[in-house]
């Protein structure tokens, strides 16, 4: 049973260790090959919002807002995988998204 207990605390620290390296870990994704770009933390945090002056037209911001979206889904999606595969071996293939406490 204590050696059941070492390896449940073992492997709390390895989790901890995974998810902060994740919240320092910047990840991007874009939009309209790279016309805007989105930053977040490897966690899902948005970072920043980086948009080319090319993707800007007064007369047609429903399109740049589209763009937004994308990126900042793209980047999310990028964080999720990256949290896949960074937490996957702890959380048993379900990753940290979606889990409480991850």
């Amino acid at each position: 049973m204590q050696q059941l207990m070492k390896q449940a605390q073992k492997m709390q620290l390895q989790l901890a260790a995974a998810q902060a390296e994740l919240a320092e870990t910047e990840v991007s994704g874009s939009a309209a090959g790279g016309l805007v770009t989105a930053t977040v933390t490897g966690s899902g945090e948005l970072l920043s919002i980086r948009i080319s002056p090319d993707a800007v037209d007064p007369e047609d911001l429903e399109t740049l807002q589209d763009l937004v979206v994308v990126a900042v889904r793209d980047a999310t999606r990028n964080a999720g995988e990256l949290a896949s595969a960074k937490l996957g071996p702890l959380t048993g293939g379900m990753g940290g998204f979606g889990i409480p406490g991850l």
